[in-house]
């Protein structure tokens, strides 16, 4: 039995074996499984993000600090500009802005045609604010609502849109209390401004796991194209790209992205660009060593011996030997991004306000940690230590699986 299952794995890919050593890995498959659900949900963003505005920026100083698990009662109030509907794919892309104003209330009572809420005040219910809306400006896109008369049971108005109604004002209570006032929870809280904190974790991961991917891609095009070229051409290539790697490489890699950021600007593509710009170095050094080795293979011999052409050699015939530490250091090199980008974020100079980031947030709430609103500095930092550990669970996963030296062991 153990010899038909040695043949079973002698037969298979390397790419094969190294997936089913990684299954064996425990952590490292938790660690996949976690960045793929957390991938998951940052993809969706903004469908299954209770604030669907765009950043998750709908602010409300009413219910500012409040705690996890914080719940409110919503009074919906339509808006007199009609807003604009957007399509699903800028919907997950960007957010929608929603027709309604919303008012945080404590206690409300409908008389006359009129709501009469108490606006939530979270010190003092004798000092809160006191709400007199007609219901036909709830319900209705209205732009001025002292123009609505109410009288008969009736409320009579026009709309922004020029449209003159009449409408019962029982029709309009039931439809009130059915549509526009609701109960919501915030299942992480409110941070300062009175923001859905889980909605803007939810937009903050797809922040840093953009800046990740594209930090990454431009990182290996750099990177595989320099020690491709050092290592299969040698001579002057070789010396001068590598003095150049040793230049990038005594410069501080925070040092070094600040220097690029403040030559790109601020902003959201330029933190993507000055992170990949530092991370090639290692590529490059893991390429080029990896391409002297094989380029001495007796089928690169052959390759060229057939009348191939450099460049052939190096995509078709090195290049693909070389991806299993390719892969590893790519995963490292992901948790370096996220801990960048969340670095330059806490000291101001990456991700600006109001696009959510996790480092951003950091820094507007680390100031809490010693009141009583500690949670909204440790959720953003706990969701930081748990991606970067999961990256570097599954870059060590990854270094053992791709590891030729250590054969598949029969249990």
């Amino acid at each position: 039995m153990e010899r038909k299952e040695l043949q079973v794995i002698e037969s298979q890919s390397p790419w094969a074996q190294s997936w089913r050593k990684l299954k064996k890995d425990r952590w490292a498959m938790v660690s996949l499984w976690f960045i793929a659900i957390i991938t998951f949900i940052s993809m969706l963003g903004y469908l299954v993000s209770p604030d669907s505005t765009p950043n998750s920026n709908s602010q409300h100083l009413e219910i500012a600090l409040q705690k996890p698990g914080f719940s409110v009662t919503m009074l919906l109030v339509k808006k007199p500009n009609q807003v604009e509907k957007v399509g699903f794919l800028k919907k997950i892309l960007t957010g929608e802005e929603s027709p309604y104003k919303e008012i945080a209330i404590s206690q409300y009572h409908i008389k006359d045609g009129k709501i009469v809420a108490k606006e939530f005040c979270s010190y003092s219910n004798e000092e809160a604010v006191e709400h007199v809306i007609p219901l036909a400006a709830i319900v209705y896109p209205i732009e001025n609502a002292d123009k609505i008369v109410i009288a008969n049971g009736h409320s009579k108005f026009t709309t922004t849109n020029g449209t003159k109604l009449k409408v019962d004002n029982v029709t309009l209570e039931q439809e009130v209390l059915k549509k526009n006032i609701r109960k919501k929870t915030y299942l992480f809280g409110t941070d300062r401004y009175g923001r859905d904190l889980l909605s803007r974790m939810i937009v903050g991961a797809r922040v840093s796991l953009s800046v990740g991917i594209i930090a990454v891609l431009i990182s290996l095009i750099i990177g595989i194209t320099l020690g491709a070229m050092a290592g299969y051409f040698r001579g002057w290539i070789d010396n001068v790209t590598m003095w150049f790697i040793n230049v990038i490489w005594s410069v501080p890699t925070l040092l070094m992205v600040i220097a690029v950021t403040l030559v790109l600007g601020k902003g959201f593509w330029q933190i993507f660009i000055a992170v990949g710009l530092t991370m090639w170095v290692e590529v490059a050094r893991i390429v080029r060593g990896q391409v002297l080795s094989i380029r001495e293979k007796e089928y690169v011999d052959a390759a060229r011996a057939l009348g191939f052409g450099n460049t052939r050699i190096i995509m078709r015939h090195i290049l693909p030997n070389v991806m299993g530490p390719i892969i590893v250091i790519s995963a490292a090199n992901f948790a370096s991004a996220i801990l960048v980008e969340s670095g330059l974020s806490f000291l101001g100079v990456g991700i600006q306000p109001p696009t959510p980031s996790w480092g951003a947030m950091l820094k507007d709430s680390y100031a809490y940690i010693i009141l009583d609103a500690s949670y909204l500095a440790f959720i953003p930092g706990f969701a930081i230590m748990l991606m970067v550990l999961a990256f570097t669970l599954l870059g060590d996963g990854l270094r053992e699986a791709f590891d030729v030296n250590k054969g598949s062991t029969l249990k």
